[in-house]
């Protein structure tokens, strides 16, 4: 009897809406894709973006960068990172979380997670007691949003500025307030896999008026700084014009339109999304070899992804299971491979870490964790037939 195969690639996204592709020819046609490049009168793209982001987001400023990664670094440097200082961050992320810390001149500290893929609070606590590092870059790896009151707490207690790491959580929220509204600055990717596409991009927002100002000098804006979509008073820049330097990141005219076209339709993405996440989760919950994480009430998450454990397997059984959902056409993850694979890797194979922890928890949770991506191009019914042949293939481990 032959097995069912799914034949959907899990890596093409939605094509960018009518309106966006319009515009992008407009600005290709016009020439001006810098986003300084305007006409007398003209607001640019770029700085349109930035103003209807931090209105969505309900925040004062917004700037619009290359990456995310990008803005995460100037985030560290507008905040005050010093050379050489700590920055705490939890051990369940992507490299670029890291990266960012080493290239503001940080040291990435790490902190465990726990069985739920958040940062662990205990262990938070006494990394501040013990590091007394004055920056935590929070990442909510795969959408997974920790206790944010709990964490605030927590860094007002120790004197630590909160900076979030949004990128998988663009949409969500805790308890009514949106992800990226808890610490002093957020930072945001539009690479491809995330919630808004433009390839590559991000966003940087904060209500801080000094930090907006050294970020928009930092993502160089030369003396343009006027011309963006949210800044602070001129009087604001007096100095700081002067004493920052330029980093060369900004985000272009193209990109930038490209994003207006899908801002409007992000919440309901992101319900598209959450059904799909709830139709597989629904069914891998019928596995009682499957462990799910544990969404608690107050998180409003985006589901445009999916980690399990299957914790009995052991280190031989784990690629055979990888093996055997690949040929049936169901790309997952495995977060516990101690060689990087593709986008995937833990966080004890970033050699350039100085004095790698030993973070046994993490270690633990991460041996067994599979993830999967659920793009808009799926459909509910999808999702069963992925659910039954992860069911089906978990079960031919231990036939």
């Amino acid at each position: 009897m032959s097995k069912t195969v799914f034949s959907k690639p899990f890596t093409q996204q939605e094509a960018i809406p009518e309106t966006g592709i319009e515009h992008a020819v407009e600005i290709l046609r016009s020439g001006r894709l810098h986003r300084y490049n305007t006409l007398e009168g003209e607001t640019s793209e770029t700085a349109l973006l930035e103003r209807e982001y931090a209105d969505y987001m309900g925040q004062r400023y917004c700037l619009a960068c290359t990456s995310g990664g990008y803005s995460l670094h100037i985030a560290l440097r507008a905040a005050g990172l010093k050379p050489g200082e700590a920055v705490l961050s939890n051990a369940f992320t992507l490299a670029p979380v890291p990266g960012a810390i080493d290239n503001a001149g940080g040291k990435p500290l790490l902190v465990e997670i726990d069985e739920n893929y958040c940062v662990d609070l205990a262990h938070l606590e006494a990394m501040m007691q013990q590091s007394k590092a004055r920056f935590f870059m929070i990442s909510h790896m795969r959408g997974h949003i920790a206790d944010m009151v709990a964490v605030v707490e927590l860094c007002t207690k120790y004197g630590v500025t909160l900076i979030e790491d949004s990128a998988h959580t663009m949409g969500a929220s805790w308890n009514g307030k949106k992800s990226g509204s808890f610490g002093k600055i957020a930072c945001f990717s539009t690479q491809t896999y995330k919630h808004l596409n433009s390839g590559e991009g991000g966003l940087l927002t904060t209500d801080d008026d000094d930090i907006i100002a050294r970020a928009i000098i930092y993502s160089g804006s030369y003396m343009m700084y006027e011309r963006h979509g949210t800044l602070p008073d001129a009087d604001v820049f007096a100095d700081i014009r002067l004493d920052t330097p330029n980093y060369s990141g900004r985000m272009d005219n193209l990109r930038a339109t490209i994003l207006r076209a899908q801002l409007p339709g992000l919440d309901q993405n992101c319900a598209r999304w959450n059904e799909r996440y709830r139709s597989l989760e629904n069914r891998l919950s019928q596995n009682s070899r499957i462990q799910l994480p544990y969404r608690p009430e107050q998180e409003s998450y985006v589901g445009s992804s999916l980690q399990f454990r299957i914790a009995e397997f052991d280190q031989e059984q784990v690629p055979a299971f990888v093996s055997g959902c690949a040929q049936r056409g169901v790309e997952l993850k495995w977060f516990g491979n101690v060689e990087p694979q593709g986008f995937t890797s833990r966080y004890d194979s970033w050699r350039y870490l100085e004095n790698t922890p030993q973070l046994p928890q993490t270690l633990e949770v991460l041996a067994t964790t599979f993830d999967l991506r659920i793009p808009l191009t799926f459909t509910v019914e999808d999702m069963e037939i992925i659910g039954s042949i992860i069911d089906e293939e978990t079960a031919a481990i231990f036939d």
